[in-house]
């Protein structure tokens, strides 16, 4: 690529508000489909539609809407919901590709594109072969790529075009690394949750991961709250965190008590299907934000180096 055409490339990436639309408009259907996915799981729902990639027998997208009752509704649903993310998934890495200066950020938009490609194989292997192990990895998958779609939203948004004001304070290192691992705790809790989900082990894992977020996303926020607190852009993200996690905590104990003991709830059959989609769902927006939380304070924890090696942030906008 030449100097003029890179040049253009980034003043197009750089005024073109698409690749941030398709990104945030992915991430919410990203959000559906999880929905949808809680709903087939949880009414057992799962192998309603026998066969894959057609419904019986049908062009998937030619299946009559009035046959579209009961467990059919909840697994025919998620499926189409699952195209519309792998479209919107190939319209932004398409988007990317035309306008994003980020060579990096392209790459990463085909990635995603790979990984929602691989999702509906998982998926659709798993009606045909029948294996819960399928449905265990594209539960896990389906809440990386969601964080993914985040990181994307993210990366294309303005704040990501601008020079960040750098982390005042010492012990940012430190803080990088307890949001970082804060993150990583969070995904592994989700995926021993599908592992619970689908065929009910390791409630000992569940329980205790859930004791370990409940100190650190408490301890990340104090450190902010602290140390951190003329940063708006790491106090917001650190006060959701903290509100999810107090829902998640109230969620995962009205779980529990319908599922592993004979406590009967007011409205079973409402609040049995309500509770553990949404907690998969709230599981999900803490990884996000707890995600996100990482990603900035990697960035202003890199403003903050260029600070003290140079003295000065420069002034422009930078494709970091």
């Amino acid at each position: 690529m030449s100097e003029s055409e890179s040049f253009q490339r980034s003043d197009l990436g750089a005024k073109s508000p698409w690749p941030h639309r398709l990104a945030i408009l992915t991430a919410g259907a990203t959000f559906l489909l999880i929905l949808a996915g809680g709903l087939v799981t949880n009414t057992g729902a799962g192998l309603a539609v026998p066969d894959w990639p057609t419904t019986f027998g049908y062009n998937m997208f030619l299946y009559p809407w009035s046959k579209m009752v009961g467990g059919i509704f909840f697994e025919h649903s998620h499926r189409l919901i699952g195209s519309v993310v792998g479209l919107l998934t190939l319209a932004l890495a398409l988007v990317l590709w035309a306008v994003e200066p980020r060579r990096w950020l392209r790459w990463l938009g085909c990635l995603a594109l790979g990984g929602v490609i691989i999702q509906g194989v998982l998926g659709g292997l798993r009606v045909v072969l029948l294996q819960e192990s399928l449905a265990i990895v594209h539960g896990a998958l389906a809440q990386a790529f969601f964080g993914l779609m985040a990181s994307v939203a993210l990366f294309t948004s303005r704040e990501w075009n601008e020079v960040p004001a750098p982390l005042r304070g010492e012990g940012t290192g430190r803080l990088f690394r307890l949001s970082a691992f804060t993150t990583g705790v969070i995904y592994l809790q989700l995926v021993v949750g599908a592992l619970l989900t689908h065929v009910g082990a390791r409630l000992d894992a569940h329980l205790a991961l859930a004791g370990l977020i409940a100190i650190l996303v408490p301890r990340l926020g104090t450190r902010i709250f602290a140390r951190h607190a003329d940063q708006p852009r790491l106090v917001r993200p650190a006060v959701v965190l903290c509100g999810l996690l107090v829902l998640q905590v109230l969620l995962g104990l009205g779980s529990y008590v319908h599922r592993f003991t004979s406590v009967e709830l007011p409205v079973v059959s409402t609040l049995g299907l309500a509770l553990p989609v949404t907690h998969r769902l709230v599981g999900g927006l803490l990884l996000a934000t707890s995600l996100v939380l990482a990603l900035r304070v990697h960035r202003l924890r890199g403003a903050s180096k260029a600070v003290a090696r140079h003295g000065e942030l420069p002034g422009r906008r930078v494709p970091a």
